[in-house]
C-alpha cells in the first residue's frame, strides 16, 4: 500500500535511509571531524557557548579579526537525533578568511526532545546571537541562516518564523538550506518514526513546505546533490515551486555529482556554484 507518493513502507525506509544508500558515509564522518579539530587548534573560536537553559543549546562561534563582521549561521543534519556542531568546524575559514564570523549551532536532539522543541531552540539561538552581537563584534543587520539535512528544515523554518524585526531587531537577511527535508509527512511512515513520534499535525504544522510566510526576511537559497535520493531532490523542486509561488526570492541548485554527504562541502569550496552563490548573497548584504 503507497503510503507517500508510490512508496510503501518497505521503499520508504530504503529511500530514507541515507546511510545505508552511502556508506562511505564513515569516512566522510571521520575526515570532519578531523579537520574540524584542527581549524579550532588554528582559528580563534568560543566554543561550548550556551544560548538557553537545555543542555543541547550551546554552540561554537568562530570570529574574524574585523570588527563589524556579518555573520553565517549554520545547523548541523543527522535526521535531528545524530551528530554534533563541532562536526562542521571545517567550514569555518571559509567565511572567516574572508572577514564573515561563523557560528555552528547544536541543539537538543531525539529521541529526548521533539522537533518542536528544537525549532523553539534555533530561535533561541538567533535571539542569543542578536543579544551579543555587539560584544563580539558582529553586524546585527548581517545574519544569515544555514543548514544541512534535518538542519536545512530547522534553518528554512527559523527563517519564516524570523519576527525579530517587529521588535527593533533587523531580520535575517537570507537563509540557505543544503539537502533539507521541506516535508516532515513521509518520516511518519518510515522507521524515523520510531525516534521522532510525529503526528499528522505536527508534521505539517513543522513543515518549512507548510509554513511560508506572507512577508520572508529574504531570499531562499536551495541547493541539493544530484546522487541524493529523488526525495530529496523532488521535496525541494516543490519548496521552490511554493516559495515563488508565494511572490518570493528563491533559487535553487541542483549539484553534479554530489550525494548527501558530500553536497555540504560546497559551501567551503571556492568557485563552486553554491559557495558563489552564498557569497554573492553575503555581499549584497552591505549594497
Amino acid at each position: 500500500m503507497a503510503l507517500w507518493r508510490d512508496f510503501d513502507r518497505a521503499g520508504l525506509d530504503a529511500e530514507l535511509n541515507l546511510r545505508a544508500r552511502t556508506p562511505e558515509h564513515v569516512d566522510y564522518f571521520a575526515r570532519w571531524a578531523e579537520e574540524s579539530a584542527e581549524v579550532r587548534r588554528r582559528l580563534s573560536a568560543l566554543e561550548h557557548v550556551s544560548y538557553g537553559p537545555a543542555a543541547g543549546e550551546t554552540l561554537d562561534l568562530f570570529l574574524p579579526r574585523q570588527a563589524s563582521a556579518p555573520l553565517f549561521i549554520f545547523i548541523h543534519g543527522g535526521y535531528w537525533q545524530t551528530l554534533d556542531k563541532g562536526d562542521f568546524g571545517f567550514l569555518a575559514p571559509a567565511f572567516v578568511e574572508r572577514g564573515i564570523a561563523f557560528a555552528s549551532l547544536n541543539y537538543s536532539l531525539a529521541p529526548e526532545a521533539p522537533i518542536g522543541q528544537m525549532v523553539e531552540e534555533i530561535d533561541r539561538a538567533i535571539a542569543w546571537l542578536r543579544q551579543n552581537a555587539e560584544r563580539y563584534g558582529l553586524d546585527v543587520g548581517r545574519f544569515a541562516i544555514s543548514g544541512h539535512s534535518a538542519g536545512g528544515h530547522l534553518a528554512s523554518v527559523a527563517f519564516s518564523r524570523d519576527s525579530q524585526a517587529a521588535s527593533g531587531q533587523p531580520p535575517l537577511t537570507f537563509c540557505c538550506s543544503v539537502s533539507g527535508i521541506y516535508q516532515l509527512e513521509p518520516l511518519r511512515h518510515s522507521y524515523h518514526q520510531e525516534v521522532l513520534s510525529l503526528d499528522a499535525e505536527s508534521a505539517a504544522a513543522l513543515s518549512p513546505h507548510g509554513c511560508i510566510p506572507a512577508s520572508p526576511p529574504g531570499p531562499m537559497l536551495l541547493a541539493v546533490g544530484q546522487d541524493e535520493p529523488g526525495e530529496f531532490v523532488i521535496q525541494q523542486s516543490e519548496y521552490l515551486a511554493a516559495w515563488t509561488a508565494a511572490g518570493h526570492d528563491g533559487r535553487a541548485l541542483v549539484m553534479p555529482g554530489r550525494h548527501h554527504f558530500s553536497a555540504v562541502e560546497a559551501l567551503s569550496e571556492a568557485g563552486h556554484p553554491l559557495y558563489t552563490a552564498v557569497f554573492d548573497l553575503i555581499a549584497a548584504q552591505a549594497a
